[in-house]
């Protein structure tokens, strides 16, 4: 007779035996991202924004292969561990110089790529020769991306920013020992770097079949979250999906009625190809209807940014 697990052993299980941690594949993270843009830009209101986004994501990935920052020290990882925190947390981390090359080449990629508009190259232009006049003003930026503000100072050159610290940890967490990572870190926020998860994936195939991952807005590492629990205040209580009529069944906004907060959760199962960033800037219409619902988004998309007014 099989006997039937209670929650609290349901969820002991889930931490203890499923596998925790996805780390991002080096060798296809961002072009995978291109990809999917590139997919969702054909049908969409936004499709101009996602293609360029798009020859972001595959500059990304030209500059993930070359990328090498160094890493967390003994001392900061024995400290996470012995306070249950990330280790790569992304706040209050003294950034290696060399990101700054990393964002001129995402610039000089951007600028060079087929098919982008001159307002986006100039852009670039612009934001690159910020970097070289006033890195101060770059790196205040930064430190407003990193902390996730909800309104930055420049909404243009956030994404492009933001794209240059994204691969810079995500070559930090391809390297990272998953062995090393504390056993009790804050279950809302990534257990490498700290930053909010973008949306969560329900995954298929192998030993990730069926298993919910929130997806790492920074390094793109994905954490086991259990189903039905809200990713923001963690309630089990009042927990509905919601869609857009007509629209695709694998994206739902994962709503709680305790916080008043949501996050869109994409189903693999239902489309295999979802990338939580990409399909999350292609469903803002979603957004819209979740606002006028009056929820609020739990956290936004690293490549959108609101301006502060």
């Amino acid at each position: 007779m099989q006997r039937i697990l209670q929650r609290g052993e349901i969820e002991a299980l889930d931490h203890n035996a499923l596998p925790r941690l996805r780390l991002p594949a080096r060798d296809s993270v961002f072009a995978g991202r291109a990809a999917r843009l590139r997919q969702l830009a054909a049908d969409s209101p936004v499709g101009d924004y996602l293609l360029l986004m798009a020859s972001l994501a595959d500059a990304q990935q030209r500059a993930l292969a070359a990328c090498a920052t160094p890493g967390a020290s003994a001392e900061r990882i024995a400290l996470a561990q012995a306070h249950g925190m990330p280790p790569l947390q992304a706040a209050g981390w003294e950034r290696d110089p060399g990101w700054h090359e990393v964002l001129r080449q995402l610039l000089d990629d951007v600028a060079r790529s087929a098919g982008v508009p001159p307002e986006a190259v100039a852009a670039c232009r612009e934001i690159r020769q910020a970097l070289d006049d006033d890195p101060a003003r770059i790196e205040t930026l930064a430190d407003a991306l990193l902390g996730q503000s909800e309104a930055i100072a420049d909404g243009a050159a956030a994404p492009f920013i933001m794209a240059a610290l994204q691969v810079v940890w995500t070559d930090l967490a391809c390297r990272f020992d998953p062995g090393q990572l504390p056993v009790v870190s804050p279950s809302g926020v990534c257990p490498l770097c700290g930053s909010l998860p973008v949306a969560s994936v329900v995954r298929i195939g192998g030993q990730y079949q069926g298993y919910r991952y929130l997806c790492c807005s920074l390094c793109a590492t994905e954490w086991h979250m259990v189903r039905v629990k809200c990713t923001h205040c963690e309630s089990t209580e009042g927990i509905a999906y919601h869609g857009v009529e007509g629209g695709p069944e694998a994206i739902k906004a994962e709503s709680c009625e305790h916080c008043r907060t949501y996050r869109k959760i994409f189903y693999q199962e239902k489309d295999m190809n979802v990338e939580p960033v990409a399909d999350d800037l292609a469903s803002l219409v979603l957004d819209v209807l979740m606002g006028e619902a009056d929820y609020s988004r739990s956290s936004g998309n690293p490549l959108l940014w609101q301006e502060e007014e």
